[in-house]
């Protein structure tokens, strides 16, 4: 039967905060206080005709460089610069690192904001902003690891309960693990990722619970889901955990019956070429595997590419590995999607919790960064080949209207047409509306 996944141990980020920190700190974390978003302005609700059905988010967990990538700045001192050099685009005027010789060549598919902007330099605490919108408060101060207050739910988590069940997959797919702070909060486990814990590009890669226990027949499965259901009507309203437990069961006995589901999850019946497009990389067939799970409808698949932590001799580690492999994964993707007709109606995400130190630190890396960070966008309504936003000279800040995460996670919200001011009550009966404020990133669409 599914099990409630646990996190691979994957070891520490650099402040010390084990990967088992930052998926407690995402499941039972907290925030500083409520803030009732404002009313939606009428141009945007003029302007954003809702195109997206479902969401990917590759997400680069450790923070990925903005000088180094996507926001270069030639002209600045060596130890600002670094040793990468910028190439140009298919896009007139825009240009990008040389290590991303695939996506120069699909510019015309995406657009970079440059100027995304927070003020948490912490991996698990930037992570947890980013990914519920609200800021993380614990009771004996920042570094205690006790929580206070509820617990929020994630993007996915609200992408799943507002757009629903679409065909014969989940909802919401975290995979090669799960995503921190990625949980349903007090949604509750209905709304909780379906958590893929193998990575696809193994040659054996399989994804568990989606076949019978061995020895088990179909016959048996269903009496035993036949008793199950008999039991819990005797019992009456069950609630608590064992509310949650039913949860679980019927989202496995769903997809163990489910062929469709199976097919979906079956990444080896993707030729031999197309793999190689996407790169043999886990973000790579994380990203392909995501496309099959939009396809089968899916609504918001969240790929957690680990390593970009990068405070020490980061230029090799960047250039043979880490940039090239985001660079086939995204590029494949945004085509991929475009050639079978989804690029229209997916959004498609690639981020980090933060950016990097525009200077290079005396280990030949780059330290944490919130104040600057580059996102890339395609598909499901956004005007592709554009770059919104602009830093200064050493890409440190944006010179004007930084994009805060509220205003990140309004515009993913709206372009999957989901109402911003809904409300939801906490078990102690607190409103959380779906958002949290923000507005739409100007000229996105």
């Amino acid at each position: 039967m599914l099990k409630i996944p646990l996190r691979q141990k994957r070891g520490r980020y650099c402040d010390r905060q084990s990967r088992r920190d930052a998926i407690r700190i995402g499941g039972l974390g907290a925030v500083a206080g409520l803030n009732l978003p404002s009313l939606l302005q009428a141009d945007d609700i003029k302007a954003v005709a809702p195109r997206a059905r479902s969401c990917i988010m590759l997400f680069l967990e450790g923070g990925p460089s903005t000088i180094d990538m996507w926001d270069m700045k030639p002209n600045a001192p060596e130890n600002v610069r670094g040793p990468f050099k910028p190439v140009s685009t298919n896009v007139a005027g825009t240009q990008i690192c040389e290590h991303l010789p695939e996506c120069a060549k699909v510019a015309d598919k995406y657009t970079i904001v440059r100027s995304h902007s927070h003020g948490d330099n912490g991996h698990v605490t930037g992570y947890y902003y980013v990914m519920t919108g609200y800021k993380p408060r614990f009771r004996d101060g920042q570094n205690s690891r006790i929580p206070a207050n509820v617990l929020y739910p994630s993007i996915g988590s609200r992408v799943a309960r507002e757009l629903g069940v679409q065909g014969s997959v989940p909802a919401y797919v975290n995979l090669p693990a799960p995503m921190d702070a990625g949980g349903p909060g007090f949604y509750g486990p209905e709304y909780a990722p379906f958590v893929i814990e193998t990575d696809p590009v193994q040659p054996d890669f399989n994804v568990r619970d989606l076949t019978l226990p061995k020895g088990t027949t179909s016959g048996r499965m269903t009496r035993r889901q036949q008793l199950l259901s008999g039991v819990e009507q005797l019992r009456g309203d069950a609630s608590g955990k064992a509310a949650d437990m039913s949860a679980y069961y019927s989202k496995a006995y769903d997809l163990i019956t489910s062929s469709e589901a199976q097919r979906a999850f079956d990444i080896h019946a993707e030729s031999r070429s197309l793999r190689e497009r996407y790169g043999h990389s886990t973000i790579g067939q994380c990203a392909l595997l995501s496309r099959r799970l939009v396809e089968s409808g899916c609504r918001f698949v969240g790929v957690d590419h680990a390593g970009w932590d990068t405070h020490y001799d980061c230029f090799p580690s960047l250039k043979e590995d880490l940039i090239p492999q985001a660079d086939l994964a995204f590029s494949a993707l945004v085509t991929d999607l475009e050639d079978r007709g989804l690029l229209d109606t997916t959004l498609v995400v690639m981020m980090g919790e933060m950016g990097r130190t525009p200077k290079v630190n005396g280990d030949a890396g780059r330290d944490h960064w919130s104040r600057a960070q580059s996102i890339l966008l395609a598909g499901g309504g956004v005007s592709p080949g554009q770059v919104i936003g602009e830093t200064d000279a050493t890409a440190s800040a944006p010179l004007a209207d930084p994009v805060s995460i509220a205003d990140l996670q309004y515009t993913i919200f709206r372009l999957l047409g989901m109402n911003t001011e809904k409300i939801y009550y906490t078990p102690q009966g607190r409103p959380v509306p779906v958002g949290n404020g923000g507005k739409m990133i100007p000229g996105l669409v």
